[in-house]
């Protein structure tokens, strides 16, 4: 079962991953080079999770090709956004949302490699209903 314990301490997990990735490589690559790092350092710490999955959308239980994807959704209940970029916009942010909502994930994190210091400025996390109808542990 998924707790807001769990969820937090895959947070802190999946950030650091974040903050290796970006120690070792530092700003201003293309997004998809920190992407495919980030998947191996997911991989070496073991942490579940799909790339670039289409994000379903149903209308009247008609499926609907939108063709979303999310960069990455983790352990089935965590949803990343990796972007590498000079500012974070709205936009970025109603995407990972929007991601959350239709794969029913609890939590979300945008990323921003495109920064000095991932912890302090290069990511935002996200909860929704979901998370706050969680057990604490």
């Amino acid at each position: 079962m998924i707790t807001k314990q769990y969820l937090d301490e895959l947070t802190y997990a999946v950030i650091g991953c974040c903050i290796n990735v970006h120690k070792e490589l530092g700003p201003g690559l293309l997004e998809n080079i920190y992407h495919q790092c980030l998947i191996e350092e997911l991989k070496y710490e073991r942490i579940s999770y799909i790339s670039e999955i289409i994000v379903p959308v149903s209308y009247r239980n008609i499926r609907i090709e939108t063709n979303l994807r999310a960069d990455l959704f983790i352990d089935n209940c965590l949803v990343l956004e990796l972007k590498s970029t000079n500012e974070i916009k709205t936009i970025f942010e109603a995407q990972l949302l929007t991601y959350m909502k239709l794969l029913k994930a609890p939590k979300g994190i945008l990323v921003n490699f495109n920064c000095l210091n991932i912890f302090k400025e290069g990511q935002k996390t996200f909860v929704n209903d979901i998370f706050n109808e969680l057990p604490k542990n």
